[in-house]
């Protein structure tokens, strides 16, 4: 890779970051909202990185054209010295007009997830990579559980409804009627599914996922967005880490994806 294409990477890149972070969500599939602003920073200085790159090859450009001009321009009876002007112009364009170095030919493979930011926005992470990953533990409440609203149904998330479920000493969620939102990944072997959500802690790579295990209606399609409406599903004790996150669904309907997909959000509409 010769170093016109060297700047254009780092053009391309910069243009990719900026237009991902600044006029799309498409960030979102990548990091949380909170590292916007360094993806905005970053996506400035690779684009005066490539810029300042094309401009001092042009300035090299300039030069070694005025040191060719001024060396066609002398004249010389000396055999000699006309022979060693030839070999200092060849030397001095090798050095600055001609660059052989480079990095390897795969290194043009970085071209494509420049462009991708640009002309392709990779799918979103679903139900393919929430049935291969763990269920993310659920942080240990330190602190006694707040009384629940009286609102029926109760809008929870599902790190919250999890907590209840399996910490909560009061048993305050017994019988309640709850509202959760996520999206559908089936079980094992087909045998049911889960109401799902992928927090991202910072990025994509270290995604964790939570999952409410869903009974009493049939899957549907998997990475379909739900609110899904029911009570908790008896199995185990009841605030003790034997109960299971699982839920007797009454309803459940059909909901927008949200444009931020890897949190664990309350239900994005009322009931």
């Amino acid at each position: 890779m010769r170093r016109p294409a060297q700047t254009l990477l780092l053009t391309l890149t910069g243009i990719g970051l900026l237009h991902s972070a600044l006029f799309t969500d498409t960030y979102l599939r990548y990091v949380k909202a909170g590292l916007r602003p360094l993806l905005i920073a970053s996506g400035i200085v690779l684009l005066l990185l490539g810029l300042a790159a094309a401009a001092v090859r042009g300035e090299r450009r300039d030069t070694v054209h005025d040191n060719r001009g001024s060396a066609d321009g002398h004249t010389t009876t000396d055999p000699h010295e006309h022979e060693q002007g030839h070999e200092h112009r060849h030397s001095h364009a090798h050095r600055h007009g001609h660059d052989h170095s480079g990095a390897p030919r795969v290194a043009w493979l970085l071209f494509l997830p420049a462009a991708s930011l640009l002309f392709y926005a990779p799918p979103a992470l679903g139900a393919y990579t929430a049935a291969r990953s763990s269920t993310k533990p659920v942080a240990v409440q330190r602190t006694g559980f707040a009384a629940l609203p009286a609102t029926s149904p109760l809008p929870l998330t599902l790190t919250d409804f999890t907590k209840r479920v399996q910490q909560d000493r009061t048993r305050a969620v017994k019988s309640r009627l709850v509202e959760l939102t996520g999206f559908v990944t089936p079980a094992e072997d087909d045998d049911g599914w889960y109401l799902t959500r992928i927090i991202f802690t910072c990025c994509a790579a270290d995604s964790q996922t939570v999952k409410i295990r869903v009974y009493g209606t049939e899957a549907p399609p998997a990475n379909t967005w739900l609110a899904v409406t029911g009570t908790w599903h008896p199995r185990g004790a009841l605030g003790t880490r034997t109960a299971q996150a699982a839920l007797d669904v009454r309803r459940a309907r059909p909901i927008a994806q949200p444009v931020n997909a890897y949190t664990d959000d309350l239900p994005l509409t009322p009931s």
